[in-house]
């Protein structure tokens, strides 16, 4: 983690790096599935730890919107190794 910087600040970092380039080969494309898939587990892991914040503070349905939220990024990790798993097992067919 750089020098002064939150792991949210961080994980804002990877994903405007990610926008800045489109993969234009297999290559390319396999490791920024790759990369696509830490940030959302990286994202999920962070809505869940809000969601806990907000459960012992008592804060009922800022917990349940926020778990929902965690429940969905969790959703879009999955969907991301499905993505990757399948176009890297075809290409090295």
């Amino acid at each position: 983690m750089e020098a002064g910087l939150s792991e949210l600040d961080e994980l804002l970092l990877e994903v405007s790096r990610l926008s800045d380039v489109a993969p234009s080969t297999p290559s390319e494309l396999v490791a920024h599935l790759a990369r696509l898939k830490k940030v959302a587990a990286r994202w999920a892991d962070l809505l869940l730890s809000v969601a806990e914040v907000s459960s012992s503070l008592g804060e009922a349905r800022t917990a349940a919107a926020v778990e929902i939220a965690f429940q969905r990024a969790e959703q879009s990790f999955v969907e991301l190794e499905i993505a990757h798993s399948t176009y890297q097992s075809r290409r090295s067919r």
